[in-house]
């Protein structure tokens, strides 16, 4: 579901191929903006969020949509609140808040939903987009956000979570690399890692694994891709994590989530 792409020269392993890095990951979310992927098409069923599902209506009431003012999905949120999404900081630095429009109780990417203007974006003030570190953002709308049977907000884990814990991603990110994005919500079920094991599978980026960074995942074709960033890996109704980046994508290696625990205290500080 995800591509990153910052620019910054990372240490990889040496592989018959050069790996994507993390920054590739994250980058991505540029081309989405403009449009420049490969559309979804009839052919494409049965092969998203890599390797995932088609949620149900309504089945993740918590998941949001970051759109352009052109209605371009660019990136996921949490919806935490009655006004506030947390998302990932690499997906709003720099952005307007006219660009920046949440949308919540979709399915489909392009249709439907309900449609909020930005009226703050707050980016964490310890985020290095070197690095990805503190890889966290919270936006606020103008209007409230009123619960129905597709929007309605999810607890922000404070507990730490480690190893071997069956978590959830959700997103309509790209369904391959390259590739095209969901036509409609995605999800799938993936295991925690403990944060060691994490750093020997991530193709030689273990030095970017920080104590506020979870991972999840590592299986041949099934993973996030570009267009999940900023979304929820959730336990239940707790989210435990957002997605910040990966090895573009599900290529067996973990995809890397900045803990919500660690940042929860920060995030509710803005409400």
């Amino acid at each position: 579901m995800f591509k990153l792409f910052v620019f910054l020269t990372l240490a990889t392993v040496a592989l018959s191929e050069d790996l994507p890095t993390p920054h590739d990951f994250i980058n991505a979310i540029h081309d989405l903006e403009a449009g420049n992927f490969v559309e979804y098409t009839e052919s494409d069923k049965g092969n998203f969020v890599v390797g995932g599902s088609t949620a149900s209506v309504g089945q993740f009431p918590y998941q949001a949509s970051l759109r352009s003012a052109g209605n371009a999905h660019f990136c996921g949120g949490i919806l935490a609140n009655n006004r506030w999404v947390v998302s990932a900081a690499h997906c709003t630095v720099g952005r307007s808040l006219a660009n920046t429009r949440v949308i919540l109780g979709a399915h489909s990417r392009t249709t439907g939903g309900t449609n909020f203007a930005s009226g703050r974006i707050v980016n964490h003030p310890n985020y290095n987009a070197n690095t990805i570190a503190n890889d966290v953002s919270v936006v606020q709308t103008t209007a409230n956000i009123g619960q129905t049977n597709t929007i309605r907000p999810i607890a922000l884990g404070s507990a730490h979570v480690g190893g071997g814990v069956t978590a959830v991603l959700s997103g309509w990110g790209l369904t391959s690399s390259p590739g095209s994005l969901a036509a409609n919500l995605q999800f799938l079920s993936k295991q925690t890692l403990t944060n060691a094991n994490c750093q020997n599978r991530v193709g030689g980026n273990g030095n970017l694994i920080f104590a506020h960074k979870i991972c999840a995942g590592g299986q041949v074709g099934r993973g996030a891709c570009s267009g999940d960033s900023g979304g929820p890996l959730a336990v239940g109704n707790t989210a435990i994590g957002i997605v910040s980046w990966g090895i573009p994508c599900a290529r067996g290696f973990a995809d890397v989530y900045d803990r919500v625990s660690s940042h929860r205290n920060w995030i509710i500080g803005h409400f």
